[in-house]
C-alpha cells in the first residue's frame, strides 16, 4: 500500500508538471509581451521627432525610443533563467505549438480591442478589423506608441524563439551541431539587432505613416513576426548537420549581407534625405526632382529601383534559409516567399498612393526610375 501511494504521488507529480509546463508554454508569450510593454514604458530612452504629423496640426509626432535596452534586458533574463535551471534554454522550442496558440489568441484579442473603441472607417467591420481604424495610438503620455511597440514586441519575441530553437539544436547534437544552423540563427539575430539600433529610422517607413492599427499590424507583429520569421529554424533545429561546405556558407552570408546593404542603405539614405535634404549621404550628393511643393530623390539607392529596399529584404531572407543547409525543404522557403508576396503587393499600393499624392511629379519619377523592385528585371 505504501509503494502504491508513492507511485500514485509520483504519477500525479509528473502529470502536474507536464500540464503546468504546457500551460506556461501557452501563456509565456503573453507574459513576455506584457514585460516588453512594461520595460518599454519604464526604461530610459530617447525622445525622437518622427516624420508624420499629428492630425489637424503641423506638429510632428514624438516617440520614446528604447528598443535596444528592452532587448538587452529580455535576452539577459533569458540567459539567467536558463543558467539557473528555472526555465530550460529550449523551453520555447519544446512548447512552441502552445506558445504559438497563446500568441495567436493574444493577437486576436489585441486586434479587436484596438479597433472597437474607434469610429468605423469602412462599411465592413471585417475590413476595419483587418486594416484598423486609428492610424496612431500613443499611451502613457506618448511613452508607448502602439505601432512601434508592436514591432518591438515582435522583434524580441522572434529573437527569444531563435535563441530557444538554437539551444535545442545545441542540446541535441552538442559538438556535432550544424554550423549552418548557428549561422542562420546569428543572421536573424543580426536582423533584429540592426532594426533596434536603427529603430528611429523606421519612423520614416511605409508601415508607420501609411498603416492603421488593426489585425494586419497587431496580429501580424505579435504572431506572424514572432513565429513565422523563425520558420527556417523551426523546421530544421531538430535536424542533424547536413555538412554544408564552408565556401557555400560564405556565399550564403554574402547573399544576406548584399541584401542588408540594399535594405539598410536605402532606408538610411531616405531617412537622411528627409532630415538633411541638401547634404550628401555616404558621398552621394542628392539628386532630386521637384514640383516646388514636393521633392523626390532619384539617385543613389533610390535611383536603382523605386523599392530597392524590398529586393534587399528578399535577399536577406534567402541567405538565412540557405544557411540552414536544407535547400530542398519547402518549409524554410515560405519565409522569402512571404516577402515576395507581401512586398510586391505593397509596392503596387505604395506606387498607387504616391501617384495620387505627387501627381505629375510621380510620373516623372517613374520615367527616371523605370524598375519597381529588381533592377533590369521588374
Amino acid at each position: 500500500m505504501h509503494v502504491r501511494k508513492i507511485i500514485l504521488k509520483f504519477t500525479a507529480l509528473i502529470f502536474y508538471r507536464v500540464i503546468m509546463d504546457k500551460i506556461f508554454g501557452f501563456i509565456a508569450p503573453v507574459l513576455i509581451f506584457l514585460l516588453i510593454l512594461l520595460l518599454n514604458a519604464v526604461l530610459p530612452g530617447k525622445w525622437v521627432i518622427g516624420y508624420i504629423k499629428r492630425p489637424g496640426t503641423d506638429e510632428r509626432m514624438k516617440y520614446h525610443i528604447n528598443g535596444i535596452y528592452v532587448f538587452l534586458v529580455l535576452v539577459l533574463l533569458w540567459f539567467i533563467l536558463g543558467y539557473s535551471g528555472i526555465v530550460p534554454f529550449d523551453f520555447l522550442y519544446n512548447y512552441r505549438w502552445y506558445g504559438l496558440a497563446g500568441a495567436f489568441i493574444t493577437g486576436m484579442i489585441f486586434s479587436i480591442a484596438v479597433v472597437l473603441p474607434f469610429p468605423k472607417v469602412r462599411k465592413s467591420f471585417l475590413a476595419d478589423l483587418f486594416l484598423g481604424r486609428k492610424e496612431n495610438i500613443q499611451i502613457l503620455k506618448g511613452r508607448i506608441d502602439l505601432k512601434m511597440w508592436l514591432y518591438l514586441a515582435g522583434a524580441i519575441m522572434l529573437e527569444l524563439n531563435v535563441l530557444s530553437f538554437t539551444a535545442h539544436h545545441l542540446i541535441t547534437y552538442g559538438e556535432l551541431a550544424s554550423p549552418g544552423i548557428l549561422l542562420s540563427a546569428a543572421l536573424i539575430t543580426y536582423f533584429v539587432v540592426d532594426y533596434l539600433i536603427f529603430e528611429k529610422v523606421h519612423l520614416y517607413t511605409y508601415d508607420i505613416f501609411a498603416e492603421r492599427v488593426g489585425f494586419k499590424l497587431g496580429w501580424g507583429c505579435l504572431v506572424f513576426y514572432s513565429y513565422f520569421y523563425a520558420i527556417a529554424l523551426w523546421s530544421t533545429a531538430a535536424l542533424p548537420d547536413p555538412g554544408t561546405p564552408v565556401w557555400l556558407l560564405v556565399i550564403y552570408i554574402a547573399i544576406f549581407l548584399s541584401g542588408w546593404i540594399l535594405a539598410r542603405g536605402a532606408n538610411m539614405q531616405k531617412y537622411f534625405f528627409k532630415r538633411h535634404p541638401d547634404k550628401p549621404f555616404l558621398g552621394i550628393v542628392p539628386e532630386v526632382i521637384t514640383d516646388r511643393k514636393n521633392r523626390l530623390l532619384v539617385n543613389g539607392f533610390w535611383g536603382i529601383s523605386r523599392h530597392i529596399n524590398y529586393a534587399g529584404e528578399v535577399l536577406m531572407a534567402t541567405g538565412i534559409v540557405l544557411c540552414t543547409g536544407y535547400p530542398g525543404m519547402i518549409w524554410p522557403w515560405l519565409y522569402p516567399l512571404y516577402y515576395v508576396l507581401l512586398l510586391s503587393t505593397r509596392q503596387y499600393y505604395d506606387d498607387k498612393r504616391c501617384a495620387l499624392k505627387y501627381g505629375d511629379l510621380w510620373a516623372e519619377y517613374v520615367r527616371k526610375v523605370r524598375y519597381r523592385i529588381i533592377p533590369y528585371i521588374y
